[in-house]
């Protein structure tokens, strides 16, 4: 691999991790409102243009994360999801993977980011 493949390819794994990042942060954003969020205002909180908001969106939703979209004024997005968490099990290779995807992540990110590590973690050895 040459200078200008390397160079590309530590770009777009850089532009993946900020992507990965910015969808961790949206769906932190809405888990946390109890209301819906025009494109326009997560943009602006994300330092993001409106666009790219919307194209995180539809991948947030084709990976199975409920968002419900409401159009015209008092509109945007929201997490579809009931109050409060249900408990759940999960094999080991299930908290595993997502252990595994927090590290990529980063898993000191956010604070959301280091309670799901030590959560996950303290799954794994309690």
């Amino acid at each position: 691999m040459d200078r200008t493949e390397r160079a590309a390819s530590s770009r777009d794994s850089l532009l993946a991790l900020r992507r990965v990042e910015r969808h961790q942060r949206i769906v932190e954003v809405m888990a946390g409102a109890d209301r819906s969020w025009p494109a326009s205002d997560l943009a602006a909180l994300l330092g993001v243009s409106q666009r790219t908001i919307e194209r995180d969106l539809d991948r947030l939703r084709l990976s199975g994360v409920p968002i419900d979209a409401r159009r015209g004024p008092g509109g945007g997005a929201i997490l579809a999801v009931r109050p409060g968490i249900r408990r759940f099990e999960m094999s080991v290779t299930e908290v595993a993977a997502l252990l595994a995807s927090m590290v990529a992540l980063g898993p000191s990110a956010t604070d959301a980011a280091r309670s799901a590590t030590a959560a996950l973690v303290d799954a794994l050895v309690s």
